[in-house]
């Protein structure tokens, strides 16, 4: 995705969702000077949104921050809805789908700090730069678990891409549910993703009820 269209991806949500990397914490960041949606008439006073147009703009946010096709976030979206109606209300939807997201292989990476952001993330686990428990995976989706460790491969810390990491690493700080070798520059998955420490940028219930009309 071209990076003008991810500070368009921010400004049509009307919310920073960080795709850009340091970028995002510079006054060069576009939703700074152009806070309002992208096109001519971005700075009228729009109608109020619809209920189906919010619960799209909550769902927009979402798919935006982590960075996924439709189809690839509907699935996750209906499988949860799914595993929580088999619960019978003993499942918080919410934390469910955040869970599903966040253990992300490539959503791991770009949280342990090995990545700037998601997109460059997903980039380099596709080209196959790092190994899960030792193995090389090359699938932005695989699935982690609770004791899975992710590292890079000896070969690929020689690569441009990787130089300035150690020095980015020192003062980097991982959630709960990650731990990092910062000398080793190796993570592993220790815990469960939470909801209240992700944070994500919408409104999840909106989401549901957008997937369940």
């Amino acid at each position: 995705m071209a990076q003008d269209a991810k500070c368009k991806i921010c400004r049509r949500t009307g919310r920073k969702l960080f795709l850009k990397g340091e970028k995002c914490f510079s006054p060069k960041c576009p939703m700074i000077k152009k806070a309002y949606p992208p096109g001519n008439t971005g700075k009228r006073r729009g109608r109020a949104l619809s209920e189906y147009g919010k619960e799209l703009k909550e769902k927009q946010k979402l798919k935006g921050w982590y960075g996924l096709r439709e189809r690839q976030f509907s699935k996750y979206v209906k499988e949860v809805l799914e595993k929580a109606h088999r619960a019978k209300g003993a499942a918080n939807p919410a934390e469910l789908l955040v869970k599903e997201l966040e253990s992300r292989l490539d959503n791991t990476v770009f949280r342990l700090g090995l990545a700037p952001n998601r997109a460059q993330a997903r980039q380099l686990v596709s080209h196959g730069h790092f190994l899960v428990n030792g193995k090389p995976v090359d699938i932005p989706s695989f699935s982690l678990r609770k004791g899975d460790k992710i590292s890079i491969r000896p070969n690929s810390l020689k690569k441009p891409v990787f130089e300035k990491l150690p020095a980015n690493l020192k003062k980097y700080q991982t959630p709960s549910w990650l731990k990092l070798d910062k000398e080793k520059m190796e993570g592993e998955f220790i815990g469960v993703p939470n909801l209240e420490e992700v944070a994500p940028p919408a409104e999840i219930s909106s989401i549901f009820e957008f997937y369940s009309r």
